[in-house]
C-alpha cells in the first residue's frame, strides 16, 4: 500500500511549511504532489516556492501562480487588475526564473489508486472553485477533464483553503486544504491517500486529513514586518484566527 500526499496553498506562509515539513518526515509518504499556489499573500514566497520544488514529486499550477505570473510577464495589462499592485510586489519578490517555473507548470493531471482514476486540479484557473458545501452537482463538473473527454471515479483539489471529502454518486471529492493560509482551524492541512498506486483493481483506500500545528504568532510577526507586504494586517489575522478579513 502506498502513501500519498497531496498538498497546497503554501502562500509564502514558510512557518507552517516547516511545520508540515516536519511532520511529513515523521509519516515518510512515497509521494509528494503539490496542487498550486505556492506564493501569494504571505511574505515568504522565494522560500516557500524553492520548497515546493525541493520537496514535492509532481507539481500543479494554482490561481495565485497564475496571477501572479500574468502580471509579471504583461504589466499593461496588469494595470486592469485591480489586484495589479499585489501580484506584482509577489512576481518582484519571487523573481524571473521562479516565476518561469511557475508559469511552466501544468493545470491539471490523474493519478489511479486503488482502482480510481482521479482527477488532480487545484481548482481555479482551469475550473472552479470547489467550497465543502457546494451541491452535488456543481460537483459533478469536476469530474470531468477540461477539455471534455475524461470523466473521472473522483476528484482532489485545493483551492478552498478547507479541507474536506465528499462522498457523492460521481464518487469521492476530496481537499487538501490549505498549508499556509487556512480557514477555520489555523492550523497547516494536507490530504495523505493510503492506497494501492497505479492499480486498476478495487481495493481498500483511505483518505486521511493532516491537520499540523504551526506558530502562528510567528508567522503574524513576520507579515507585519515585511516592507511594503500588500495587505500585512489582514494575513496576520487570517493565520491567528482563521477568518478572512478581506
Amino acid at each position: 500500500m502506498s502513501r500519498i500526499v497531496f498538498l497546497g496553498d503554501l502562500h509564502g506562509n514558510y512557518v507552517a511549511t516547516k511545520a508540515m515539513e516536519a511532520y511529513l518526515e515523521k509519516i515518510k509518504p512515497d509521494q509528494v504532489w503539490f496542487l498550486g499556489d505556492a506564493v501569494g499573500k504571505g511574505p515568504s514566497n522565494v522560500e516557500t516556492c524553492d520548497w515546493v520544488k525541493e520537496h514535492c514529486d509532481y507539481f500543479l499550477k494554482g490561481n495565485w501562480d497564475e496571477w501572479i505570473c500574468e502580471c509579471f510577464y504583461d504589466r499593461n495589462a496588469a494595470e486592469q487588475n485591480p489586484f495589479a499592485k499585489e501580484n506584482l510586489f509577489f512576481a518582484d519578490q519571487i523573481g524571473e526564473e521562479r516565476l518561469n517555473w511557475l508559469h511552466s507548470l501544468p493545470l491539471e493531471a490523474e493519478i489511479l489508486i486503488s482502482g480510481i482514476r482521479f482527477r488532480l486540479i487545484h481548482g481555479r484557473p482551469v475550473d472552479d472553485l470547489y467550497q465543502g458545501y457546494d451541491p452535488d452537482e456543481k460537483f459533478e463538473k469536476g469530474f470531468r477533464s477540461s477539455d471534455g473527454k475524461t470523466m473521472y471515479d473522483g476528484l482532489i483539489c485545493a483551492d478552498s483553503h478547507r479541507p474536506y471529502v465528499r462522498s457523492l454518486h460521481a464518487g469521492y471529492a476530496i481537499n487538501t486544504g490549505s498549508i499556509g493560509n487556512s480557514i477555520g482551524v489555523p492550523r497547516a492541512h494536507a490530504l495523505l491517500v493510503e492506497g494501492d498506486l497505479d492499480s486498476e483493481e478495487i481495493t481498500p483506500i483511505n483518505f486521511t486529513i493532516l491537520s499540523v500545528p504551526y506558530d502562528n504568532e510567528k508567522e503574524a510577526q513576520i507579515a507585519l514586518a515585511t516592507e511594503g507586504l500588500p495587505f500585512a494586517e489582514a494575513f496576520a489575522n487570517e493565520v491567528r484566527t482563521g477568518i478572512y478579513s478581506r
